[in-house]
């Protein structure tokens, strides 16, 4: 139990005000048993001093045989309990009163008012004494007087009377209280307590709406204020960690791609070679059909002409590489590159009788490098015109729209298998090594093209049609 009081500041602050309370209901109890009669005492012991004082001076008036009325006078007065005569020398001297039969004097008739002497021996006595002289002597007299207190015995016993109604009232006032008082002052402090704790655990999802003005309310303002920062804050971390691990994601796959890529220009670059440096040594050594120089130098004329092509593509990586998006863009008509190119390749498309099908608006402007477009052009159509069979034809299709422009371009006569689709755009791949090579292809051209419309915001896509295969994207 002790330590559930301990680890409840609700329990803590219930205790203290309680006993606080009780403390302070007992001293004030305490103080106001103690002075009250104390107070009565000194108002009693006034008025009978002031009464006493009187009496005397009227004795010393008189002779001392004419003073019995005035002791038979003052001893009727209800707060004077009785009264002591001593002459000079300290003697006991009976009273000149004349209440008794007989003038019957005793050593008890100075004790006129108390009627039963348990009284007197219960009763609380005030005591004066004064010195006087009578009118006929010339002796001094001691007269004590006792006065009545039976009253503050009365309130003595009252207040212990009281003491145990006083103290189960004070008790349950004190409980209540410090309950009512516990759970006002701790409510806020608690809130606050379990808003703490969610913000440990990273929980903002709260909001502290009670309308204090004091300074409780300036704190749960502030604590609304905080909330709402550290959540915008803890979101923007979030954002920039999910960010840092893309990035890092992206820079391993980057650089996974790049070795990968260098490994495959390795080896592309090393069957060149090899056939050349082969060829080469044969012809200068004569051996067999090497002796033949004419036709081995124009194969190794070929094959140099293969490797100039893929070194131009592979400085054309390089550049896409290093320079990233930061290249200068200008508004380009796509109509007139592909036109272009066209007639550049019109004595190929000629020789193959093939038939090449325009379909696009009088212009079609999108915001792009130049270089980088007509390569993307020249490859795909290039790819099409390269590899379809003579008398095929080639479809390419413009579509404007709003903000972006669709290109598509179809070869018939020859389809991709569906397990190469999914690989077509990686470096140096080729669907028949042999042919591609025959044909002299490097297995970069695509690859090229994904990574430039990457750097515009696009990306191509290929499927196989009913009549042939057909590559899209847009700007």
């Amino acid at each position: 139990m002790i330590k559930n009081i301990k680890g409840s500041l609700r329990a803590k602050v219930f205790l203290m005000t309680s006993v606080m309370l009780l403390c302070v209901s007992l001293l004030v109890f305490g103080l106001l048993a103690w002075w009250m009669p104390r107070t009565y005492s000194n108002r009693l012991n006034t008025i009978l001093d002031q009464r006493a004082q009187d009496f005397v001076s009227e004795l010393e008036q008189v002779s001392f045989l004419n003073s019995a009325g005035l002791f038979d006078q003052f001893l009727q007065d209800t707060e004077i309990h009785s009264i002591e005569l001593y002459d000079g020398k300290g003697a006991f001297v009976d009273l000149p009163t004349e209440r008794f039969n007989n003038g019957t004097r005793g050593e008890a008739a100075y004790i006129i008012q108390a009627e039963a002497e348990e009284d007197f021996e219960t009763a609380p006595v005030l005591s004066n004494s004064y010195h006087f002289s009578f009118a006929d002597r010339e002796d001094r007299y001691l007269l004590i007087v006792y006065g009545a207190a039976e009253q503050i015995t009365q309130l003595q016993q009252s207040f212990i009377g009281v003491f145990p109604l006083i103290l189960l009232i004070v008790l349950a006032v004190s409980f209540v209280v410090s309950w009512l008082y516990s759970r006002m002052i701790t409510k806020p402090v608690l809130k606050i307590s379990r808003i703490a704790e969610k913000m440990f655990d990273l929980q903002f999802d709260w909001q502290v709406d009670e309308p204090r003005t004091d300074e409780l309310g300036t704190l749960e303002k502030s604590l609304n204020t905080l909330s709402r920062k550290l959540s915008a804050a803890l979101f923007e971390l979030q954002s920039a960690n999910k960010k840092l691990a893309a990035d890092i994601e992206h820079e391993k796959e980057s650089e996974q791609a790049r070795t990968r890529f260098f490994s495959a220009v390795s080896h592309e670059l090393k069957t060149p070679v090899t056939i050349i440096k082969g060829q080469l040594e044969g012809m200068l050594l004569g051996i067999g059909a090497y002796k033949d120089r004419d036709k081995y130098l124009a194969r190794s004329l070929e094959i140099v002409n293969t490797l100039e092509t893929m070194v131009q593509e592979i400085l054309t990586i390089s550049r896409l590489e290093t320079t990233g998006t930061d290249f200068k863009k200008e508004r380009l008509d796509c109509v007139r590159i592909i036109q272009s190119y066209l007639n550049e390749i019109e004595d190929l498309i000629a020789k193959k009788d093939l038939q090449i099908f325009l379909d696009a608006p009088a212009s079609a402007f999108i915001s792009g490098n130049k270089m980088l477009v007509e390569k993307v052009f020249s490859n795909l159509i290039g790819n099409a015109v390269q590899y379809s069979p003579e008398g095929a034809s080639i479809r390419i299709l413009i579509v404007a729209e709003q903000e972006r422009t669709g290109f598509s371009i179809e070869n018939t006569g020859v389809h991709i298998p569906e397990e190469s689709i999914h690989a077509l755009f990686g470096a140096f791949y080729r669907v028949e090594q042999s042919r591609s090579r025959t044909t002299g292809g490097s297995g970069l051209g695509l690859y090229i093209v994904q990574e430039i419309l990457r750097r515009h915001g696009s990306e191509c896509t290929v499927c196989n049609t009913q009549a042939g295969v057909k590559f899209s994207f847009s700007i």
